[in-house]
């Protein structure tokens, strides 16, 4: 390629779609945006993840906003293979006075963070571990987690965390799944904005470094009939504001401190509405089955991945304190998730449950599929939602669910995530698998 090239750099924020979308200036002049930012508006809240607005769209053509780059949330590499590095500034959406915009994603699931501390005296530390696919010809089969199917990956594992260090963040595992050309990624726990933060620059890396190396990635909740999903696993501990472990209890149910059952129990108790939140598109529904390894039921186990809520091992041999290691896996979550909203809305339920000293009901040991009703009643065991709209019909009836977020924000995202049900649902089964595949 002949002649100079400037360098660019991106401010972005991710939308309801999971989208994350922004504006380029020259990387030389992006601390001149320090203070004002780049222009945006609040319609562009109201695209949907097929590229067009919702019906409705209750911000219709006017108003403006700015987008202030968080310069603590930059995230610059020259590993993935590019002409130019990948250089990302994640940002808050402001109102033109620089007040916090009401509808900005990042801006609640910090407002839920402070609420968390302010009530209840506690932090979360929070770690985000994504699966996603290398696409390729399906005839192509490796073993499940093998050696060979990650090394069969080539370049790519070794410049995806060569990549992510160079940006600041610190990968943990990386590992071939059990879908051909499935991998999984996990970083290391932060703050939950960080954490956050840190879930968006993971999906842009990895498509950007797949692309330069003439692959695809794909991060679509089900994108093959007949092979696993992919999720977002959300892992979470409590801490209080001095940094202390608040999770563990030995004699605590599934050993869980009392702060913490009370926080499971308002994810449980209010799974059916937030799951809207957390597998937010109509294929996400595809994924969220029995016997699927992923979640199906309102219920919360110790150590087995078909749980919703999964307490983690504590390791004897460690020479970290069980309370220092102990925490839990959401594993209804999935990349077309807003990752700031999806963890706010934890975090809100969470609250609810330790504001309200909501209890665990009985714990279960069995899949929830082998127990008869009345079993599951005793239990508190209710299937998730079968579909978007379901859930989305579960959110508009949850009183607290309703109140997690200002009503700009939820009557945006219930728009958006209307509009996207009604098209999910014009597509078949493999259309839709396809259509996801693509997009995400």
């Amino acid at each position: 390629m002949s002649g100079t090239l400037e360098p660019l750099t991106g401010i972005v924020t991710t939308d309801l779609a999971a989208v994350t979308r922004g504006r380029f200036v020259a990387t030389t002049d992006v601390e001149g945006t320090a203070a004002t930012g780049v222009g945006w508006i609040q319609s562009n809240l109201s695209l949907t993840a097929f590229g067009r607005l919702s019906t409705p769209n209750i911000w219709k053509s006017s108003g403006d906003l700015r987008l202030i780059p968080d310069f603590g949330a930059r995230f610059l590499t020259h590993a993935t293979g590019g002409d130019i590095p990948f250089d990302m500034v994640i940002g808050d959406l402001v109102e033109i006075d620089g007040s916090p915009w009401a509808a900005c994603p990042r801006h609640a699931l910090r407002q839920a963070a402070a609420a968390l501390e302010a009530e209840a005296g506690l932090r979360l530390r929070v770690s985000f571990e994504q699966e996603f696919y290398l696409l390729r010809a399906e005839e192509e089969h490796d073993h499940p987690l093998a050696f060979s199917a990650l090394r069969r990956s080539g370049t790519f594992a070794p410049q995806l965390v060569a990549g992510l260090r160079e940006a600041g963040l610190r990968p943990e595992t990386i590992l071939a799944e059990l879908g051909p050309g499935q991998l999984e990624i996990s970083i290391a726990p932060s703050a939950p904005v960080a954490a956050a933060d840190q879930a968006v620059a993971v999906r842009e890396i990895v498509r950007e470094l797949a692309h330069n190396l003439g692959q695809r990635a794909s991060f679509a909740p089900k994108p093959y009939a007949g092979h696993s999903g992919s999720g977002v696993h959300i892992h979470f501990s409590l801490t209080d504001c001095e940094g202390h472990a608040r999770t563990y209890d030995t004699d605590g149910p599934a050993r869980l401190s009392p702060e913490a059952a009370h926080f499971c129990a308002g994810v449980l108790r209010h799974l059916p509405a937030l799951t809207a939140f957390t597998a937010s598109s109509p294929a996400s529904y595809e994924r969220l089955k029995p016997y699927s390894w992923s979640a199906s039921y309102t219920w919360l186990a110790d150590q087995d991945r078909e749980a919703t809520l999964r307490v983690c091992p504590v390791l004897a041999m460690s020479k970290r304190a069980p309370a220092d290691q102990l925490n839990i896996e959401f594993r209804a979550a999935d990349a077309t998730a807003n990752p700031y909203l999806a963890l706010a809305t934890l975090i809100r339920a969470g609250l609810e449950g330790l504001r309200n000293d909501y209890k665990l009901p009985p714990l279960a040991s069995t899949n929830p599929e082998e127990l008869s009703e009345t079993e599951r009643q005793y239990h508190g065991l209710e299937r998730l939602p079968a579909s978007l709209s379901q859930a989305l019909t579960h959110l508009e009836a949850d009183a607290a669910a309703r109140k997690w977020f200002p009503r700009p924000l939820l009557d945006t995202f219930l728009a958006v995530k209307r509009t996207e049900a009604e098209i999910g649902e014009s597509l078949d089964e493999d259309g839709l698998r396809e259509t996801y595949r693509t997009l995400y």
